[in-house]
């Protein structure tokens, strides 16, 4: 679109340029003999009658010209099934801009009155929301003259990086044929639109799927994801199975990957791994960003580049406390040892430390509580380090407990730290009879008129007087 003004020589005509596309003619040509022999003939040729491998003279015969085009249809070669007859076609509309693409215009001014006009100072200039980009200024070299009739034209190449709309503003300051010192703007205006949706989730890993929302396939050339510095990233791909030679020959001629026009997906899967060093900027959640080019059907690049994308909230711990190892049986009343790993997450020397089990603000009794005394002391912690120590509690109730409330607090910074999470442990009732399974004994007699048997928990042998028992009988106890 563009306005023009009255009363002027000179006027701005603008043609974009992009790459021309493929005459298609629809619709598709057959061939006779598919309408009687079908697709088998190519199997074997030989079992089809000559005349209908021959049907039709070639195209290239003039003598052969239908004017009632019964044969319009016919194909003249092979080649002709594929509706493409070579022919390209110039763009008939300005078309669609993308993020990522090289926007380049073929400008021409024109002077459309009966005289010269002189002194042509020419500049042409790319407006978006954000800033002005200057692509062509004549000033400190005017164009001389443009007779009467005649034009000046020029190309003005910009790469697009931002989305909404864009105006090319071309301006002409000149003497016409009155030698009248004129002044001409005309304004182009056109949409940038964004070729891909990039999508993201992140956990450990980081999958990215691009969507093509143009109107033509996109052949992705690289998509590559840029970590920030405290990151790095591994692309993971599937597993296909090639041959050695296949390998080598898809190392050197790497095929596109196709994202097929009005909609389809492609996804990318990262592992994404933490490095040890600690970052400048501790608790960013920046995790990086991408680089992405493609190429249309006929080869027009593009190139795209993300924001940093981000993931999910990233906060640092100086120091980590878990548990290592619980008991799976613990009774009531009974003391029972939690061994504990505490680890420094810092490049700093941390401690010393006491861990004590903190109340809450209920009035409740804790079920489970330290056995001995309330508050243990802990040495110094060194940079990346760790300790081991194990903490001596008790229950008073029985059923599944909760432990809660271990805390770490700093003596020398005066800071107490997160407690440990929350530990379902199951407790049971201390009995000092070992017979609380359900046991089989079996009476053997022996000739000293006493019973042996054999119970499964404890294992121990038992003497019975063989006047209770008779024959080989089978006792149940519980």
């Amino acid at each position: 679109m563009s306005s023009t003004q009255s009363l002027h020589s000179l006027a701005f005509r603008v043609m974009r340029l992009c790459r021309p596309t493929f005459h298609v003619e629809t619709p598709l040509q057959f061939d006779p003999c598919d309408l009687v022999v079908g697709e088998d003939l190519f199997d074997s040729p030989s079992a089809a009658p000559r005349h209908l491998l021959h049907s039709h003279p070639p195209s290239g015969d003039s003598s052969s010209a239908d004017l009632t085009y019964r044969n319009r249809f016919v194909l003249g070669d092979d080649s002709d099934a594929m509706g493409v007859p070579g022919l390209l076609v110039l763009p008939q509309s300005f078309g669609e801009i993308y993020l990522g693409e090289t926007f380049c215009s073929y400008i021409s001014i024109n002077n459309s009155s009966k005289f010269d006009v002189r002194d042509i100072i020419i500049k042409s200039e790319i407006q978006t929301e954000r800033q002005r980009i200057m692509l062509l200024d004549t000033s400190k070299s005017p164009v001389e003259s443009i007779r009467a009739g005649g034009r000046y034209d020029f190309i003005v190449e910009h790469d697009v990086k931002e989305l909404g709309a864009h105006t090319l503003v071309c301006t002409a300051l000149y003497h016409d044929g009155d030698a009248e010192r004129k002044y001409l703007p005309q304004y182009f205006k056109f949409m940038v639109s964004n070729p891909l949706s990039v999508r993201t989730k992140d956990t450990t890993y980081l999958e990215t799927c691009l969507e093509n929302n143009t109107k033509s396939n996109l052949f992705m050339d690289q998509v590559k994801f840029e970590p920030a510095p405290r990151w790095s990233a591994t692309v993971l791909k599937a597993d296909v199975h090639h041959s050695e030679k296949d390998d080598f020959t898809r190392e050197i001629f790497k095929p596109p990957i196709l994202i097929r026009s009005g909609g389809g997906i492609y996804n990318y899967l990262y592992a994404l791994k933490m490095s040890h060093v600690p970052a400048k900027n501790e608790g960013s959640n920046v995790l990086g960003k991408l680089q992405i080019t493609w190429r249309t059907n006929l080869g027009e690049p593009g190139r795209l580049q993300t924001q940093q994308i981000i993931g999910n909230p990233v906060t640092r711990k100086e120091i980590d406390l878990k548990a290592v190892k619980v008991p799976s049986i613990i009774f009531l009343e009974k003391p029972f040892l939690v061994h504990l790993s505490l680890s420094n997450l810092t490049e700093k020397k941390l401690g010393p430390f006491q861990v004590w089990l903190s109340f809450s603000d209920s009035k409740e009794e804790k079920a489970v509580m330290i056995s001995g005394l309330q508050r243990m002391d802990l040495p110094v912690v060194e940079a990346f380090a760790s300790l081991e120590f194990q903490l001596n509690l008790m229950s008073a109730k029985l059923g599944v407990q909760r432990i809660t409330g271990i805390t770490v607090f700093d003596t020398m910074e005066k800071k107490t730290y997160d407690p440990l999470p929350d530990l379902d442990v199951h407790i049971r009732e201390f009995r000092s009879v070992s017979y609380q399974h359900l046991c089989m004994w079996s009476f053997v007699p022996s000739e000293s008129h006493q019973a042996m048997f054999h119970i499964h928990q404890p294992p121990k042998l038992l003497p019975l007087h063989p006047s209770h028992i008779h024959g080989q009988d089978t006792i149940l106890f519980i």
